[in-house]
This record gives structure tokens, sequence and C-alpha cells, in this order.
């Protein structure tokens, strides 16, 4: 495997006899001989074999929404039936979370096993297809490797696709939409992909740990995969610590014991279930066990499995802002409570911090109840749940802020963003220096205009770029004052009247 591939490399631990990471003690790489020495041929159950399997562990899918996979299973089989047409499976490999690895470990070391998953639920379904949607380069080329030492091998056709690094890439809606050719937006429709997904056919979506899960549950067997974990929750969880350290848990386990186990502690908090997750405090943090249960108790999430300690010597506050800032940038900007509300969301936020005082902390919450069950999608909602969360958690360093007396500690940028980020900086307190203060204005991108003409990103290189599919990778872009005149100009000549530039929030 290319270990200097763009993006962090995981690295990797267990509690406890790995599971989905077996073998990689002993090997870089999986390979297909070295997977099927570790885990044996993959089993051929049927639909309702494969359902019954997932229903007996209680099978989530990983990704976030925790639906029981099972029942999307049943769905896809019964709309098959209603439709008499075939169906599809995908694989949602895009892990848009920059503190979440455990998809791209898996993918990266062990891409057999997820293959063995999806592959299983396609033959189960009678599926013609069975498509992965990554977004890192190495993550793509794991994958394609993995497929060529299956080839020849019967059975549905197995493909990997690059799409758009984005945080909405991964809403199910706008990675099918990906897979398909179009942007990889989110779609708007309340259409779910099991009824009408890729090439309109009924389709299978869950994420990588799911598979990998179904792989190891239908190879084991209900009673031999409740054989660590809670009866409750049988079986292991992945998780991502900190942003870099991949564990491989059973369920149960104290969430401190992980925490320490990856050099760390609770801190002033801890972030789980990723940026659309909560804040745990500290005291919670250490009474809770990794169980959905635990953490739901406690006032958190699994999600998708990251687990972000906030360090002592990091402001929160400025913490917060920071990521409000890059949740209202990743933006697919397609309707109001997102193009819109989440950057005045993060206007207020910062406001409050600088001393803004009880009216800025007011207009906060006023604001981010005003985006909540609104957006075409779920990331207003995710966005609004983090803000709130951090309120309740750090409702006193936000009041001290607002009231013009903040913590004096830097901005460590304890909260992961990704690499070349333009908001991917440390700054001092809860207000960046005078050399890294933020443009007054920003350029947008119309999701509803745009149509892929790509003469933007030639006008405007080194602010604007295309992903895969050929539409800008961002709809919210910071706008240098140097640049405004070339921005001005991509603006007047685009040929759908998808470009503007406004005011910063």
């Amino acid at each position: 495997m290319n270990r200097t591939a763009p993006g962090p490399v995981p690295s990797l631990a267990t509690v406890g006899p790995p599971r989905l990471l077996a073998g990689l003690d002993e090997t870089a790489w999986m390979d297909r001989e070295a997977h099927l020495a570790v885990h044996g041929p993959a089993p051929g159950p049927d639909v309702e074999e494969l359902a019954a399997i997932a229903e007996d562990i209680g099978l989530r899918g990983r990704g976030g929404a925790g639906f029981l996979f099972a029942r999307k299973l049943r769905a896809v089989a019964a709309a098959q039936r209603r439709k008499g047409s075939s169906a599809s499976v995908v694989v949602n490999g895009s892990e848009g979370e920059p503190g979440c690895l455990k998809d791209t470990a898996l993918l990266l070391y062990a891409p057999h096993l997820v293959l063995d998953g999806a592959l299983m639920a396609a033959r189960a379904l009678g599926a013609g297809r069975v498509a992965v949607g990554v977004t890192r380069p190495d993550v793509e080329r794991s994958v394609r490797r993995a497929l060529a030492e299956r080839e020849p091998e019967p059975g549905p056709q197995a493909d990997v696709t690059l799409l758009p690094e984005r945080f909405v890439t991964g809403e199910s809606s706008a990675l099918v939409r990906g897979i398909d050719g179009g942007p990889a937006l989110p779609s708007g429709r309340r259409v779910r992909t099991s009824e009408s997904g890729l090439g309109g056919a009924p389709t299978l979506l869950s994420n990588t740990e799911t598979f990998a899960q179904l792989a190891a549950a239908a190879r084991l067997g209900s009673a031999g995969y409740g054989a660590c974990g809670l009866p409750t929750e049988p079986g292991t969880v992945m998780l991502t610590v900190a942003g870099t350290h991949v564990v491989e848990t059973p369920t149960g386990v104290p969430l401190t014991y992980i925490l320490d186990l990856c050099g760390t502690a609770p801190g002033q908090g801890v972030l789980v279930g990723g940026y659309h997750g909560s804040w745990l405090p500290p005291e919670a943090a250490r009474a809770a066990t990794v169980s959905r249960d635990s953490l739901a108790a406690a006032g958190g999430v699994l999600g998708a499995g990251a687990v972000l300690p906030l360090p002592e010597t990091t402001c929160p506050v400025g913490e917060v802002v920071r990521m409000a800032r890059w949740l209202a940038a990743q933006s697919a900007g397609q309707c109001g409570p997102c193009a819109l509300g989440l950057p005045s969301l993060a206007d207020a936020l910062a406001e409050a911090a600088e001393g803004g005082g009880q009216r800025a902390l007011d207009t906060a919450r006023a604001r981010m109840s005003a985006v909540e069950q609104r957006g075409a999608c779920g990331h207003p909602d995710g966005s609004a749940r983090f803000v709130a969360s951090a309120l309740a958690v750090f409702a006193d360093e936000f009041a001290a802020h607002a009231l013009g007396h903040g913590c004096a500690r830097p901005v460590l940028g304890a909260l992961p963003l990704p690499e070349g980020d333009l908001l991917h900086t440390a700054v001092s307190g809860a207000r960046a220096d005078s050399s890294a203060q933020a443009p007054a204005e920003q350029l947008l991108v119309d999701w509803t205009l745009c149509r892929g003409h790509g003469l933007c990103a030639d006008l405007l290189p080194g602010l604007l770029r295309l992903g895969a599919d050929g539409y800008p990778e961002r709809a919210v872009m910071p706008l240098p004052a140097r640049m405004r005149g070339r921005a001005l100009r991509a603006v007047r000549r685009c040929p759908a009247l998808a470009l503007r530039i406004a005011a910063a929030g």
C-alpha cells in the first residue's frame, strides 16, 4: 500500500482479539490470499438468512444514522418484488468527516472484508452491481487493487468511483448522484435509496464498516458474533480517536480506557459522533462506555464513531467557532437554512466569542433554531446539534467570552480539518491575528444553476477547484481582496449565472 498517499494515515489499535482488523499485525495490506487465510471463504446466504443474521445481532449502519440493516435489506428486496426490477448495492466509503478515519482504514488495509459483505448482500438480492464511492485517491487505488485480485469472479459487477471530498458527499442522495455521473450533492428529494437509488433502481446503501461487520457476522454466526461485547449490543465497533487513531473494540469498554489507550484524556470535554454529534462534559465521558445506549444516556451519540477529546490547553469557544465556520463552508448551497443560515449562525457565535454580550449569544441560539428541520438534507440539523451541545457543555466559557472575559488560551486546532483547508489554521484566543483575518467577502456557487461548464476554474486558479464530477468542490469560498477583480470577471462570464459575490456571513 502507498503510505505516502494524500490524507492522514490511520494508526491502528485493538482492544482484545481483532475481528475486522485481524491479520494487520502481520501485513500492511490484506491481499486476497492473506484475507482468505485469516477469514476463510465468504458464505452465500439468501436474503432472509442474511436479514435474520443482521437482525439477531442488531446490526445498524455505522455511518452516523444507525438505521437497522435488516430493515433496509428487506425494504430493498420488497421494492424489487414490487417493481419487478434489479437492484444495486452501494458502499459509502466517502467519510467526509475530517475527524473520522475508520472507514478509510478498512478500505486502505482490509478492502476484501468490505467487498465480501457488499458482494454477499448483492448476491442475496440478485443485484447486478456493487458500487464503492470514495473520496481519497489512495483509497480508490486500494479498492481497485482488491477488485483486480478478484477477477474473474462470477456474480455482480463491482467498481469504485472517486468523488469530490466534501462533507456532504456522504449524504445518500449525493453519493448516488455522484456515482451515477451527476453532481455529488444532495438531491433534496425525500425518496429512500431502497426505493430509487442507482439508475432509479432499488439500492442497498450502507457505510464501509457496516458491510465489513456483515461479512464477519455471516462467517461467525449470531452466537459467535455475540461472543464479545454487550448482550444488548453484541460485537465490536470501530472508533477514530483524536482524528488519528483507529481502534476496534468490543462494546461495553469504558470510554476512558479507549482514550488512555490512545494517549489522551477527556480534557475539557469529548465530542462523540463526529461534527454532527454532541459534546460530553468530562464527568459524563468518564462514566460512559462504548455503546449506543450508554452514550445516549450521557447525552451523546455513537454516530460515525469519531471520538474527539478537547485538550485543556486550547480555547473551547474558539474551537467551536472555527468548526462552525467550516461546517457553514461545507454547505451544498441548495437551501436557505444551509447557504444563509449556517454562515449567519457561525457569525453570531464569533461575535459572542469576541465580547458581543448576551445579545450575541441569544442571536446565536435564535439562528440555530431557525435552521433546524428546514434543510434539503441533514447538514443544517447536524450542525445545529453540534452548536447546541457546545453551548450547553461550554456554557460558562461562552458566557465569559461574551462578556469580554475570554480564557486567553490559543485555538490550537484540536478538532481536525482537512489539510490545506482555508480554515485550517491555529489562531490566538477566539480571534485570528491580523495576518489571518477572514476575508470580508465570499464567492458563492448556486448549485441549482451550475451546469459544470468549468470556466470559473480557469478564471480563478488557486481559489476555485473542480471535483472529479466537473463541478466546483465547494459552494462557499472566502474571497481574498486581491482576487476580487478576477472573481467579478468570473461572475460576469459564468454561462449559467451560477456565481455571485456576497459579504462574508
